[in-house]
């Protein structure tokens, strides 16, 4: 093996529940000698890259090329480099590789002005970095696979307060986040830059059971009618009304929209769905969205449903095992058994 810069590869890119992560590092004529190291990525105030640190837990050197990731949530950057001998000499580190994550949490959270994922090229959209920072910079990783710089934002010297102007002239498809001045990631959003017509699709996840609207929109022109929408290239709806209403959103409704307008289509855009546990989370960990006596109560009831959940799941029978297994440190609810809790804590 020469001393060249690893390779690494991250999979999935995009974070489900329950996923794991595959991390990959892939070295030239890496022989049994030769150890790979694992990093995860934090920002680095003091300057616009990264520093980097082991990964958690005791298992940061391998004698593989692969590593696995479990229970990741949330945005996040890794790194490998290879080393041997004693003392120890390495390799340089790979490039950065994230993985991304639509969900938002307290600690760093992005959200985008106007709400939705695709914008003319004549707009400007505003990225809004929250959290528990004052000092915020926004990265943006294009189609093309680069790591590539926001003008004005991804500089720390250079992003003033926490909103960052985005506007281009050209057509562009690219994912965003936010990272804070205390070494956090936030939430990730798509951005499409388009010159002629739009498929108004939310840019944030959607609860299950919320309504949304769906509209297509043609660069200068107010309403449309006589519009085709599609759901994964499938056709769902074709009349005179230029938008899609979704009356209760559920996860069939997930996936990718695009719309049709005199033979003009839009680029294609995921809705994301989430369940309507994660709303629960949202609300207690935002506070400046609700007064003190709503959290506290919130917060009682939280605790309660997870000492009910605790007790039916620490034996949780498994038919195709015949044995008793705990899985509630690894199981998502299912919509069901939310609004049965529901009923319980809410019913008059």
């Amino acid at each position: 093996m020469t001393d060249s810069k690893p390779v690494l590869t991250v999979s999935p890119s995009w974070l489900k529940p329950e996923a794991s992560v595959a991390l990959r590092c892939n070295c030239d004529n890496q022989s049994e000698s030769w150890r790979i190291y694992w990093y995860k990525a934090v920002p680095d105030k003091s300057e616009n890259g990264y520093i980097y640190e082991l990964l958690p837990g005791s298992i940061s050197e391998t004698a593989n090329n692969s590593f696995m990731i479990h229970g990741q949530t949330q945005t996040a950057g890794f790194t490998c480099r290879a080393g041997r001998g004693n003392p120890k000499y390495f390799t340089d580190y790979s490039e950065p590789k994230f993985v991304w994550s639509a969900v938002s949490h307290p600690a760093a959270s992005l959200s985008v002005s106007p709400d939705r994922e695709q914008h003319f090229t004549s707009e400007s959209v505003t990225l809004n970095c929250g959290g528990n920072s004052t000092e915020w910079r926004v990265k943006r990783f294009s189609e093309s696979g680069d790591l590539t710089v926001v003008p004005n934002c991804s500089d720390w010297m250079k992003m003033s307060g926490s909103s960052c102007v985005v506007s281009r002239q050209s057509s562009s498809k690219a994912v965003f986040w936010c990272e804070s001045g205390s070494g956090e990631f936030s939430n990730t959003v798509n951005i499409t830059l388009h010159s002629k017509l739009l498929s108004s699709v939310p840019v944030h996840p959607v609860t299950e059971g919320a309504s949304v609207t769906l509209s297509c929109r043609l660069r200068g022109e107010n309403n449309i009618s006589d519009v085709i929408f599609y759901h994964n290239d499938k056709l769902i709806q074709n009349d005179s009304r230029g938008e899609l209403k979704i009356s209760a959103v559920s996860q069939s409704d997930e996936g990718f929209y695009k719309c049709e307008h005199s033979g003009e289509v839009s680029p294609q855009s995921w809705m994301a769905v989430k369940g309507e546990l994660d709303s629960i989370y949202y609300c207690v960990s935002n506070p400046g969205s609700s007064s003190f006596p709503l959290l506290l109560v919130l917060g009682v009831v939280c605790g309660s449903v997870f000492i009910i959940l605790y007790y039916f799941q620490s034996f949780h029978y498994d038919t195709d095992t015949c044995q008793h297994s705990h899985l509630f440190s690894s199981r998502i609810l299912r919509t069901d058994e939310v609004k049965l809790l529901s009923i319980i804590f809410f019913k008059p």
